[in-house]
């Protein structure tokens, strides 16, 4: 069973939903652009890295990508929330890789297949610990970074997202509903690239959260 705390509360994960392209330079350097509503997809629980693990490579890619985000852990259930209450449902933040097999989802595109396998296989989904809500009152005024061995290779306002975090709980909880221990990675920006073994990940927002992941 995966679970994550902030602070004394436990909340048993339920769903990880995934924004795939929430940064316009982020859609860009993909080729592709930003509709008019967000594209969400799941990942399974299993996904899930636990806390301070290294960051496992699978054998059967070879080009494993980073994308760091902000993630949204969500506090009670819910369904058609409307954007004015949206931020009542947050329990807490984190920052989280959406790593990605490229080349697997690569040939799954071309193939009109699902991404599945190179978006949610087991240790695809890592996470720093979480802070509660009201640490972060206006998250919309945080920025995050992704340094690789002391070198930054993503930075991100939030405030810069296409789709803000109400937004999303909006319209995730419209469209799928949501539950007390569901996650939202809320996309990543430009900057996104492959890692490799032995790596040093930090991740920092503000003063906030400072933590680093190694690359197994």
């Amino acid at each position: 069973m995966a679970t994550i705390h902030i602070d004394s509360r436990e909340l048993r994960v339920a769903n990880i939903f995934c924004v795939a392209r929430n940064y316009v330079a982020h859609a860009a350097e993909m080729g592709s652009s930003i509709g008019p509503e967000p594209v969400v997809f799941l990942k399974p629980t299993s996904a899930l890295l636990p806390h301070g693990a290294p960051i496992p490579l699978p054998g059967w890619s070879s080009d494993i990508h980073h994308e760091a985000e902000l993630v949204v852990a969500i506090g009670r259930d819910g369904r058609n929330i409307d954007r004015a209450s949206a931020m009542s449902y947050v329990a807490g933040y984190a920052l989280g890789l959406d790593l990605t097999a490229r080349d697997v989802q690569r040939v799954a595109k071309q193939n009109g297949q699902p991404w599945t396998l190179s978006k949610g296989y087991a240790g695809s989904a890592t996470l720093t610990a979480f802070v509660p809500a009201e640490a972060l009152p206006r998250p919309g005024e945080v920025s995050f970074r992704l340094e690789i061995d002391g070198e930054t290779r993503q930075h991100a306002e939030v405030g810069q997202m296409a789709f803000d975090i109400a937004a999303l709980i909006a319209w995730i909880s419209e469209r799928f509903g949501l539950t007390e221990g569901d996650l939202i990675y809320t996309g990543t920006p430009e900057g996104v690239g492959s890692i490799h073994s032995g790596q040093q990940l930090r991740l920092v927002l503000d003063d906030l959260i400072d933590e680093t992941l190694r690359v197994a």
